[in-house]
């Protein structure tokens, strides 16, 4: 028997056995744990009373005892020689005899009204969504105790109040009136996620799972202006109310804060919004590419070595081209690109409410700083989101400041935390300024040519104007478990933008792990983005752009 079932059940219950003959009486009770709910009040987590039966055999007498047992074991179904047993221990005032009664037949012991009966109850977690944002929920153990996600992080906040309670009650049944006092019952929370968007990011992860063969993969998706999560995904999920099926336990993991990957493409948007920043380049700024570049013994290429020849920095953006961002990058210096991931919060946790969020220190880009070793890659490598490890949040966030003209915002997951008497509302908090507000311009207007005219070209929705970077990065062996140098032949590929471009109201992220049907990510995160987004832009019924009659060009309709 579970300690959760002791002190719910046997001791409680217990306690009002040996006091039933009282008016008054004292009872060791736990409060009842809060509910979650989504941002529109959906239930995501549930705590709910179920009943059961207990006898006390001492107030049983011998005339009744046989009228009891045999309508007792007709209700119930139970074998009325057992039950018999139970109730000779005459000198016993708690034995249970029937747990998980449905409504209907707690009603119906009820109102039997038998002396020494009584129907009580026992608190259990429900979560009537079954898979739906469990990562996000995590789960409660046999011990009533939070574990991952929101569960772990609230525990304090949401499980009741253990103590001993003056109670008033009733002969013939256990319906005690409990004298409250100060608040006993733990506290509940609204969130932020849109049930509705999750449900659909869930929908397209699990479908596209077959077709790119994928092991696992993430959607989050954020409103820029306040860092509230509106959507965090995750493929595959399970079932909170029997998590204990699960052989795996990293599934239980919310990958989106849990676990580091090195971005890829993605990050070349920040390389860029750094170096515009600074006015190290413009869009226009020219460079000759011929798919490589030379850090003594070490050869860094574009993707297939190919050469592009005279390109603008937007171009190496819509092309993805490694070469360009590793120009940015020498334009801006190290120093300068190191201050500028600092204060994007690549190297620390953003904060964020859910238990179990990593950073990586990345201390090999300051070793390299320091060493001032010309032949160094790491710089170079970083500059189009090779060799650093972040989460999907870290860098979503990082887009958030692109798309709100600078702020970088502290993400948060919960909205509100209700304790039946007041609301505690999370207010939006703004980490740092990272970019002005005219460099953001100008690098949405570099990441609408990428949808437009370079390989995001999939994410384009007619009628708007979309913001975003393709990218695919090799998965490295030491995050495959293996104790090796180098990169494995799997990838991450991912698509990471915001809509509408120019006054956006979203940023998300799509992101597959490994997806081995597909090379690129252009061909199989971009698509899913696209769906997801088409679906925000008709769900919140965002006005469009431009007529879909018009030509789209890479600047707002004024």
């Amino acid at each position: 028997m579970s300690r959760l079932f002791y002190l719910q059940i046997n001791q409680g219950s217990f306690y009002k056995a040996m006091a039933q003959g009282q008016q008054t009486s004292v009872e060791d009770q736990q409060g009842e744990r809060g509910n979650i709910y989504f941002t529109n009040g959906e239930p995501l987590a549930l705590t709910e009373k179920e009943p059961y039966v207990f006898i006390s055999p001492k107030e049983i007498s011998d005339s009744e005892k046989d009228s009891i047992v045999t309508k007792l074991s007709s209700a119930l179904d139970l074998d009325k020689s057992e039950l018999m047993a139970k109730a000779n221990k005459s000198e016993s005032q708690y034995e249970i005899i029937k747990t998980d009664l449905s409504k209907e037949k707690a009603d119906e012991i009820k109102n039997l009204k038998f002396k020494g009966v009584y129907l009580d109850y026992k608190q259990t977690r429900s979560y009537p969504n079954i898979k739906t944002a469990s990562q996000l929920s995590g789960y409660i153990n046999k011990d009533n105790e939070g574990q991952y996600g929101l569960e772990a992080y609230y525990d304090n906040i949401l499980k009741g109040k253990s103590a001993v309670k003056k109670t008033s009650s009733n002969p013939w049944n256990f319906l005690l009136s409990m004298d409250t006092g100060d608040t006993f019952n733990g506290q509940s929370l609204y969130l932020t996620i849109d049930y509705n968007i999750q449900y659909m990011a869930e929908k397209l992860l699990t479908q596209k799972a077959k077709e790119f063969d994928y092991r696992s993969a993430q959607i989050i998706v954020m409103d820029p202006t306040t860092g509230a999560i509106i959507a965090m995904a995750q493929y595959p999920l399970f079932d909170p109310n029997n998590y204990q099926k699960e052989k795996n336990y990293s599934i239980f993991q919310n990958d989106s804060v849990e676990k580091l990957f090195e971005p890829g493409s993605i990050f070349k948007s920040i390389t860029m919004a750094a170096a515009i920043n600074e006015k190290a380049v413009t869009p226009q700024t020219t460079y000759t590419d011929k798919g490589y570049e030379q850090y003594g013994a070490n050869k860094v290429s574009n993707y297939n070595e190919h050469v592009w020849g005279l390109i603008t920095m937007t171009n190496a953006l819509e092309h993805s081209i490694n070469t360009g961002l590793m120009f940015a990058e020498r334009q801006l210096g190290n120093k300068k690109f190191l201050e500028y991931l600092q204060n994007f919060g690549f190297f620390e946790n953003s904060e964020i409410d859910l238990s179990g969020e990593v950073h990586s220190k990345n201390s090999q880009l300051l070793q390299a700083l320091e060493s001032n070793n010309p032949n160094n890659t790491s710089f170079p490598n970083t500059s189009f989101g090779q060799g650093i490890g972040i989460t999907p949040l870290h860098i979503t966030s990082a887009y958030c400041a692109i798309a709100n003209g600078g702020n970088l915002m502290k993400p948060y997951i919960v909205k509100e935390i209700d304790n039946g008497i007041i609301k505690q509302t999370t207010q939006p908090e703004v980490v740092r300024r990272v970019l002005t507000a005219e460099s953001t311009t100008t690098m949405k207007t570099m990441m609408v040519s990428v949808i437009e005219n370079g390989y995001g070209h999939l994410a384009k929705i007619p009628g708007y104007y979309i913001a975003g970077k393709t990218g695919t990065s090799q998965v490295p062996w030491s995050s495959l478990g293996i104790s090796k140098k180098g990169y494995s032949d799997e990838t991450w590929q991912t698509f990471l933008g915001f809509a509408p471009a120019y006054n956006p109201k979203f940023v998300a992220l799509v992101k597959l792990d490994n997806p081995v049907a597909v090379k690129t990510s252009e061909y199989s995160a971009t698509p899913i983005f696209h769906d997801l987004a088409k679906y925000i832009l008709d769900y919140w019924q965002i006005p469009p752009d431009y007529s879909t009659e018009q030509t789209a060009t890479t600047t707002p309709v004024k």
